[in-house]
Order: C-alpha cells, then sequence, then structure tokens
C-alpha cells in the first residue's frame, strides 16, 4: 500500500496536459506523477526535467537512456523504477536481445562497448559511495563527446530522483508495467515487493 494515494489523472489539468508525455513513454501516466499532483510545482517542474533529460541531442539514443535508467535503478533496487525503464526501454526500440540479457550487459555480444561504459557508467554513478572513477571517465570520453556523457549522467540523476520517490512512497506499480517487468527481468527474480 503506498504511502500516500495517488490524486487522478485530472486533479491539475497543467500535469494532465504535460503528462501525455508518459503516453508514449510508458502508454499510462505514471502513479508517482499522480502522486506528485499533490504539489502541482513539483508534478510540472518533473515533467519538464524528464522531457529534457531523455531528448535526444547526440548519439545516445532512447532505448540506450532507458536502459541506463534501469540499471541505475537496479542498483538502487527500486522495483518500480526497473519495471517502467525496462518498458520504455521495450517501447523506444530497444533490440530483444538486449532487453532479454540486460543483467548480463557487461558479457553479453548484444551489447557494444560504447553501450557498456555508458551502462557501466550508469552503475557506478548509481552506487553509494559513487564509484565513477578514471578507468570509467578514459572509457566514457573514448566513445561519447561530453554532451552525451551530461545526457547519461541526466537519466541518471534524473532516475536517482525517482528511485527514492517510489521506494519511499512505495508507489503502486501499474499493471502494464509489471506485465514488461515480469518478461524481461522475472528470470531473475523481478517481484513487485511493495509497489503493490
Amino acid at each position: 500500500m503506498p504511502l500516500i494515494t495517488p490524486l487522478t489523472a485530472d486533479h491539475d489539468l497543467e500535469t494532465k496536459e504535460l503528462a501525455t508525455f508518459f503516453n508514449e513513454t510508458l502508454g499510462f501516466c505514471p502513479n508517482s506523477v499522480l502522486t506528485m499532483q499533490r504539489r502541482p510545482a513539483i508534478s510540472k517542474a518533473f515533467i519538464n526535467l524528464n522531457k529534457a533529460v531523455m531528448a535526444n541531442e547526440g548519439r545516445v539514443t532512447s532505448a540506450l537512456k532507458r536502459m541506463i535508467a534501469w540499471v541505475s535503478s537496479n542498483a538502487t533496487g527500486c522495483r518500480y523504477c526497473q519495471a517502467h525503464a525496462i518498458r520504455a526501454a521495450e517501447r523506444y526500440g530497444a533490440e530483444q536481445e538486449q532487453l532479454d540479457n540486460i543483467w548480463e550487459y557487461r558479457t553479453h555480444p548484444a551489447f557494444n562497448d560504447a553501450e557498456r561504459a555508458a551502462l557501466d557508467f550508469s552503475l557506478a554513478a548509481s552506487q553509494v559511495p559513487n564509484a565513477v572513477d578514471g578507468d570509467i571517465k578514459t572509457r566514457l570520453h573514448e566513445h561519447w563527446d561530453e554532451g552525451e556523457i551530461v545526457e547519461m549522467l541526466g537519466v541518471i540523476s534524473l532516475f536517482g530522483y525517482l528511485n527514492r520517490w517510489n521506494d519511499s512512497m512505495g508507489t503502486t506499480l501499474e499493471e502494464d508495467a509489471i506485465d514488461s517487468g515480469n518478461q524481461y527481468l522475472g528470470k531473475h527474480g523481478f517481484e513487485v515487493g511493495k509497489h503493490v
């Protein structure tokens, strides 16, 4: 049971209009946003930040951004965000082999060295204490320009916020996200946990 009950999608019309962004991303407005709208300035700022972070201005694809989000959410243990990130990766065209083997990104041939560097960066930046070091910096700069690295860290930071929000709130996970979590993460023990 969530800490705070989500409000209806019609509660704040400005949030509702901005939240149409999530219809493409997830196919629904997330319960996290419906909870944030108890303070509409937070829900609106969050959606606008999300849109800015997920905009593609370099070679970091929408699918890779969502896989970065998954690795970050996996590192922090947020089941809600893991399911959302893997669902969005699927909807944004991540290869089936990558979705099926996201847990093995470091060794699986479906991932190239540039993707591995980005996903290792996500894992290191999401740990406490932070584990970004000289090796990760070198590998990132071999494959990505500085603007692209900023885009990646934007995703990692956005999901740091979301991981804390949703795990603390115990946000109820939506059925479509549960289905995606079970499909791609179930073989490794994905469960809804507190997000019932």
